[in-house]
């Protein structure tokens, strides 16, 4: 396996002080959480995914993407090698996980660990679970789909639908377009909607299990806080899409999560994808444990939480069959016109390249592509919210997908110069995605001493604020 320094995912990049050679400053500690805080509550907008994602990664990928596609695309699923690939996330530390698999019309389905780390209860693989930003793929399709009817034009400004919510300059300047595909230059609004978050993550996110925030709040504390990247450029921010949901509300006259319901959930077909109407998961799932990077210790279960903070943004519920469903209609045009699927699928780079390589990753409008190390551009979108971590993807034929669920977050821990320290588990994440979009005939991941500093963690930061969350995305 090379040791090559990884691929950096790092939009709107700007040097810590250590990368400037100062040395780190008391407090180190506090600005570190209070930065990732904001940027990986909710979703992930980038992937940190090694070097191998911009050059072979093993001998099945080094013949390039379509000898990879014709040697394992028709072969089915080996089932042994999937089962076991999972079992290796548990085994490397995470606590349950559980995924769906499908190669054509063949399925397979897992779990591994445990759903209650106090009873040792199993998980299982038909459990219901909290995608979060997985959900701004289906506010997409929602507003796409009025796009198609005429009543939403992407590039028209904002202001024009909400003109009382979103005045001045966001108003005139901020397309609907720009919402979508996250350069819309609007801060995030995660931070403030948490008041105490950095100070005493635990004790907060207690507090605030069964508040309700109505969406024109948390849109006035986004247009409030302050922006991470100029408008324009790529810079994820949760509060575009609690706006992408008010503006379903103006022009269709319906509540935005009951028109998603309508429109996109039951037209895809989908049986156990929802959004919660109480702070309770209605079906069979696991609990949900949050460590917030050692900061709570143990790790706490928020399974049990109103969701009404994430929204339009962040708050469904699914299963890993349901997800393997939605996109492949979705992919295979099931749920939009080919004009609307091309403008879906028409991204701005998401990250940056190596010298002489092409960006890895790139957002679309609520969905995005990316260069895995086995060579291939896949297509789909992830999240975490607070204990749950997911993350689907597809071909682009929606043909060989993968949908995966886990329940500890944010269980990265970091030296005294604030850098990630080398993680076992989002090691064995990324190994198991990558080979379960080939089958599961892939080589296991190199031994984490023979890879770069922080690998892919599954579900990882959104680059949302400073310059500390780029240091996971190295």
């Amino acid at each position: 396996m090379t040791t090559a320094r990884p691929a950096r995912i790092r939009p709107n990049h700007r040097p810590s002080g250590d990368e400037e050679g100062r040395a780190p400053r008391p407090g180190r500690r506090a600005t570190r959480l209070a930065v990732l805080a904001s940027a990986t509550v909710l979703s992930v907008a980038a992937l940190a995914v090694p070097a191998q994602a911009v050059a072979p990664a093993s001998a099945a990928s080094a013949a390039g993407p379509a000898a990879v596609q014709a040697q394992y695309g028709q072969q089915g699923l080996d089932r042994a090698a999937l089962s076991a690939s999972l079992e290796a996330v548990h085994t490397a530390g995470m606590y349950g996980v559980h995924s769906s698999v499908r190669n054509g019309s063949a399925t397979w389905r897992g779990a591994a660990g445990f759903a209650d780390i106090d009873t040792k209860r199993p998980m299982q693989p038909y459990f219901e679970h909290r995608i979060g930003s997985i959900t701004k793929t289906f506010t997409a399709v929602a507003v796409l789909q009025q796009v198609q009817a005429g009543r939403i034009e992407l590039d028209a400004p904002v202001g024009r639908y909400l003109p009382r919510l979103i005045d001045g300059e966001h108003g005139r300047q901020v397309t609907v377009r720009m919402l979508l595909n996250h350069t819309s230059g609007i801060g995030d609004y995660i931070l403030p909607a948490f008041p105490g978050l950095i100070e005493d993550p635990g004790k907060t996110l207690e507090a605030n299990r069964f508040r309700h925030i109505e969406p024109e709040e948390l849109v006035r504390l986004g247009l409030a806080a302050q922006p991470t990247a100029p408008r324009g450029t790529y810079a994820y921010s949760n509060t575009n899409y609690i706006i992408a949901g008010l503006l379903l509300e103006k022009v269709t006259g319906e509540g935005a999560e009951a028109h998603i319901t309508r429109n996109v959930i039951r037209k895809a077909g989908l049986k156990h994808t929802y959004f919660p109407r109480t702070a309770r998961i209605t079906g069979p799932h696991a609990k949900m444990y949050e460590s917030m990077y050692g900061t709570i210790d143990p790790a706490r279960d928020f399974s049990v939480y109103d969701m009404s903070w994430a929204g339009t943004a962040g708050a469904m519920v699914s299963t890993m069959d349901d997800l393997n469903d939605f996109y492949r209609k979705l992919l295979g045009g099931k749920l939009l016109r080919p004009a609307e699927l091309r403008e879906m699928k028409t991204t701005v780079p998401a990250s940056e390249a190596e010298p002489g390589q092409e960006a890895p990753f790139h957002y679309g409008l609520g969905l995005y592509s990316l260069r895995m190390p086995n060579g291939t551009t896949y297509w789909g979108h992830d999240g975490g919210v607070f204990g749950a971590g997911t993350w689907a993807l597809s071909t682009e034929d929606g043909k060989r997908q993968v949908a995966v669920a886990n329940n500890l977050m944010k269980y990265e821990r970091f030296d005294e110069q604030n850098q990630p320290k080398p993680n076992p588990i989002g090691a064995a994440l990324l190994g198991y995605v990558d080979g379960a979009l080939l089958g599961g005939r892939v080589p296991a991941p190199a031994p984490l001493t023979e890879r770069a500093p922080a690998p892919l963690t599954g579900p990882v930061p959104a680059p949302q604020s400073l310059a500390s969350p780029q240091q996971l995305l190295r």
